[in-house]
């Protein structure tokens, strides 16, 4: 079964939350969650920082991530580990492929002409506000 990632970022303040713009299908023109595959022999981890820099240009030194949930799509053959984490400093972000922005919390996560996920961004945002992440308060 194949793995594949996203990950939560939340600003320095936990007032916002970064999501990238889909250029391309599945859910083109869509927000969602910036993330993508573990490749072979790869820590899960390490694939989640791996992917949270080159979509972002986000490191390690400027976030700790937490493994959140995990999804397992059964019918698809894949599972898609979530992560989460606060940025420690604000960082200026280095777009790879998608546009990147930052929205707040008060959005409707669950709409599909919105966001991307067949409304499970608003789930695992639900439960991502409520982690309580080092240094950061939950909303």
């Amino acid at each position: 079964m194949k793995r594949l990632n996203c990950i939560v970022v939340f600003n320095k303040k936990k007032e916002k939350s970064l999501f990238c713009k889909r250029m391309k299908d599945p859910y083109k023109g869509l927000y969602n969650f910036v993330g993508g595959k573990v490749e072979a022999g790869e820590s899960d981890l390490d694939a989640a920082y791996r992917e949270l820099c080159e979509e972002t240009g986000i490191t390690a030194d400027d976030i700790e991530l937490y493994h959140l949930m995990d999804i397992t799509y059964y019918y698809q053959d894949f599972i898609l580990e979530i992560y989460c984490g606060m940025l420690k400093e604000e960082v200026q972000l280095i777009p790879e492929k998608n546009p990147l922005f930052w929205l707040d919390l008060e959005q409707d996560f669950c709409n599909p002409q919105i966001f991307a996920g067949d409304r499970n961004i608003g789930h695992i945002m639900t439960i991502a506000m409520m982690h309580p992440l080092e240094g950061g308060q939950t909303p």
